[in-house]
């Protein structure tokens, strides 16, 4: 942890577990990123461009890797087998308190109801608890948005009653409420093995 109080992101990571494995994006998957986005779903709840085409794609993509080598986040493409994205799942430092690390998500249409967001969120959360060591892990969903908050009680998060954060998603602004994740969640709240 920096003295500040605030965490170091890494500066690359790929993660396994629960059948998934989370990998920084490539070039490669640029069109994978263009079947995800380009969606209805993901354009209301996210500050995703819509629509997202081959050109989005590609700026998206240059903004993840900025991000990544100014330290501001980590975006990952989830997996199942390493290779072909079904979702992303974001950690970065909260632009509200520094020291709380902030997850987001999407998962591309074809791949919903799988339970791909559920265990992204659980890698994740999981390595920033143990690694990196946050005051804690944040999840910031709009109100109404069922299915972002049927993930977050799921993942083990629970809505505080913090004043809504506003951000600007495209051409309209959103409040969004924070969910922190419960201490008694946290890996070492988990029995070991044996």
């Amino acid at each position: 942890m920096e003295t500040d109080g605030t965490f170091t992101l890494p500066a690359t990571l790929r993660l396994e577990g629960d059948g998934i494995v989370l990998r920084p994006w490539s070039d490669d998957d640029l069109d994978d990123l263009v079947a995800m986005y380009d969606d209805p779903e993901i354009a209301r709840w996210t500050p995703v461009v819509s629509p997202f085409d081959a050109r989005a794609a590609r700026a998206y993509l240059d903004r993840a890797r900025a991000g990544l080598a100014e330290g501001r986040g980590v975006q990952l493409a989830v997996t199942t087998d390493g290779r072909r994205p079904k979702g992303e799942v974001l950690l970065f430092r909260s632009s509200s308190d520094g020291r709380d690390a902030e997850l987001a998500y999407g998962v591309g249409a074809a791949h919903r109801g799988q339970g791909l967001a559920g265990r992204a969120v659980r890698l994740v959360a999981e390595h920033a608890v143990r690694v990196l060591r946050p005051r804690r892990v944040v999840l910031c969903v709009e109100a109404g948005n069922a299915a972002s908050e049927g993930v977050a009680r799921s993942c083990g998060f629970a809505l505080t009653d913090e004043p809504a954060v506003r951000r600007s998603h495209q051409d309209r602004d959103v409040l969004l409420r924070t969910w922190a994740l419960r201490a008694d969640t946290g890996p070492e709240s988990r029995p070991g093995p044996g």
